[in-house]
C-alpha cells in the first residue's frame, strides 16, 4: 500500500468528504486535472449529489419532485461512492478519515466539503414537536410539503432571511396563512440591512403575510399527543399554529474535525486561497483542502477579513480551486476568485446580489426607487463599491460588478436614465457586526496566525 504522503499529485488515493454540489464538481475537476488514482465520495445523505436551492422554490410548491433534483454529472469520475455513511473523525498525521460505521479510510489527499446544517430549534423550547421544520435536505423539503398539503390552519415561519421569505412566498401562493417572526427590525437584514430590507417588508405585506417584527418566538407549545399547537411571542402573544418553519441561519458541519487540529468552528474552516485547510497554529494542514459552504477564507477585494458564502456558484468556483491545487504542485497557482454573487425568488420579486453588502456601511439606491418594483442598490465601505443588489433587474449589475472589480469609489458615478443624479447615501443599517452566521453572507474578521 502506498505510504500517505508518497503518490504523486495525479496517482494515489483521494478522499472527498461531503457528496455536495462542492465535492461533485470537486470530484469532476481532478478527473479533468489528469488524476488518474483512486477517488472516494463520503456522503452522510443517502442520496447522490442534488441541487438544494429548489428545496425552497420549486420543491415546496409542488412544481417539482425531488426526484428531478439530482445534480447533472458532467463526466465520469470513476469513484468509489459511500453514501448514507457519515464521517466522525480525522486524523490529519495519519492521514485517515473516521467513519460512523466503524471503518477508517487512507488517503494521500483529502478534500472537506460538508457544507453546512439548517440550525435547529431547542427541544426544550418545543423543538421535538411533530409540526417543528428546518428545510436543508430532500428528506425535510418532503415532510414540509406533505405538511402544507394538509391544509394548516396557520404556518409560522421563525427567521425572515432569504429560506425564511421563500417559504413564507411558497405558503402565501398556496393560499395559506402565514406568520412571520423577525428577530430584527427588517427581513433580509443580515444579508442586505435595513434599509433594503424594509422595502422587502413591503412584499410581505402586500401578498398578506403577519409579518412580525422585533419579535421573537419563546417557546412552541403542543398538545398530549406531541403535536405543535402553539407558538407564544416575545410579546406574550399566543399563536396558533400546526405548522412551524425554523430558518434562524446554518451551521457549519465541523463536529467531526474536532480534536484534528484544523482550524474549524460552527462557522466552518478556515482555508486560504489555494482553499488549503489551516490548522490552529495557522500553517496549512498538510494534504487537506477545504471547498463550499464549508470553506472560510479570504477574498483579495477584501484583505483582512475570512468569507464563507453559502451561494451555488461559489461552490463551484471553490471545487475547481482545490481541484487544481490538490493535484498540481503549489507552484501552479490557480487563484480566480469571482465576485460571489446569489439569487432570491419570493413574492414575486427576482433579487439578485453581486459582491459582499453585508460588510457595507452605506448603500443607496442607484437605479429605480425602493418604492416601485425595479431598483438597484450599491453597497459601499468606508467610501469604495463593494457589492450591489437589484431587484427585478438582474441584467444591470454586469456593469456594477466590472466596477466592484476595479474597486470603484461610492457612490458609483453611472449615468443611468432610470437613476438620480445625485443618490442619497444612507446608513446600510446592519443589525450588528458579530462573527456569526447571516443568510446569504458569514463575514468575519481574520485573526493574525503565524506562517500565513
Amino acid at each position: 500500500m502506498t505510504a500517505p504522503g508518497a503518490a504523486g499529485p495525479r496517482t494515489g488515493r483521494i478522499v472527498v468528504v461531503g457528496a455536495s454540489l462542492a465535492g461533485l464538481r470537486a470530484a469532476e475537476a481532478l478527473r479533468d486535472e489528469g488524476f488518474t488514482g483512486e477517488l472516494t465520495m463520503i456522503g452522510d445523505e443517502p442520496h447522490a449529489p442534488y441541487d438544494r436551492p429548489p428545496l425552497s422554490k420549486a420543491v415546496l410548491s409542488g412544481r417539482l419532485d425531488c426526484d428531478h433534483i439530482e445534480l447533472p454529472r458532467v463526466r465520469d469520475i470513476d469513484a468509489r461512492w459511500l453514501l448514507g455513511t457519515p464521517a466522525t473523525g480525522l486524523d490529519v498525521p495519519g492521514h485517515r478519515v473516521a467513519l460512523a460505521d466503524g471503518r477508517s479510510m487512507a488517503y494521500d489527499r483529502l478534500l472537506i466539503a460538508t457544507g453546512t446544517r439548517a440550525r435547529t430549534w431547542p427541544v426544550s423550547a418545543g423543538g421535538g414537536l411533530d409540526g417543528v421544520h428546518v428545510l436543508r435536505t430532500r428528506e425535510d423539503a418532503e415532510r414540509l410539503r406533505g405538511a402544507l398539503r394538509d391544509g394548516p390552519s396557520r404556518v409560522l415561519v421563525i427567521g425572515a432571511g432569504f429560506t425564511g421569505g421563500e417559504v413564507a412566498s411558497s405558503c402565501a401562493e398556496s393560499g395559506l396563512a402565514v406568520t412571520v417572526t423577525q428577530r430584527g427590525a427588517a427581513p433580509l437584514a443580515g444579508a442586505l440591512g435595513g434599509t433594503v430590507g424594509r422595502a422587502a417588508a413591503d412584499w410581505y405585506h402586500a401578498a398578506g403575510v403577519d409579518l412580525r417584527l422585533n419579535t421573537t418566538v419563546r417557546a412552541l407549545e403542543g398538545d398530549p399527543s406531541g403535536r405543535l399547537r402553539r407558538a407564544v411571542l416575545s410579546d406574550g402573544t399566543v399563536l396558533n399554529t400546526e405548522v412551524a418553519v425554523v430558518a434562524t441561519g446554518a451551521l457549519a458541519n465541523t463536529e467531526w474535525l474536532s480534536g484534528s487540529g484544523l482550524a474549524a468552528d460552527h462557522r466552518g474552516v478556515v482555508a486560504d486561497d489555494r482553499c488549503r485547510a489551516m490548522t490552529t497554529g495557522g500553517s496549512p494542514a498538510e494534504d487537506v483542502f477545504a471547498a463550499g459552504d464549508i470553506a472560510r477564507r479570504p477574498h483579495p477585494l477584501h484583505p483582512g477579513r475570512l468569507l464563507r458564502l453559502d451561494h451555488w456558484d461559489n461552490a463551484v468556483t471553490q471545487a475547481r480551486t482545490a481541484a487544481h491545487h490538490i493535484v498540481h504542485s503549489p507552484g501552479a497557482q490557480h487563484l480566480r476568485q469571482p465576485l460571489p454573487a446569489f439569487w432570491s425568488q419570493q413574492f414575486g420579486r427576482y433579487l439578485k446580489s453581486i459582491g459582499v453588502p453585508a460588510l457595507a456601511d452605506q448603500v443607496a439606491i442607484t437605479q429605480g426607487s425602493l418604492h416601485q418594483r425595479r431598483f438597484v442598490a450599491a453597497y459601499g465601505l468606508e467610501g469604495r463599491l463593494i457589492g450591489a443588489v437589484a431587484v427585478d433587474s438582474p441584467r444591470v449589475l454586469d456593469g456594477y460588478a466590472a466596477l466592484i472589480e476595479a474597486r470603484a469609489p461610492f457612490p458609483p458615478v453611472l449615468g443611468a436614465t432610470d437613476g438620480p443624479d445625485h443618490p442619497d447615501i444612507i446608513d446600510a443599517a446592519f443589525p450588528g457586526r458579530d462573527t456569526g452566521d447571516h443568510p446569504g453572507h458569514t463575514p468575519s474578521a481574520i485573526a493574525p496566525a503565524p506562517n500565513r
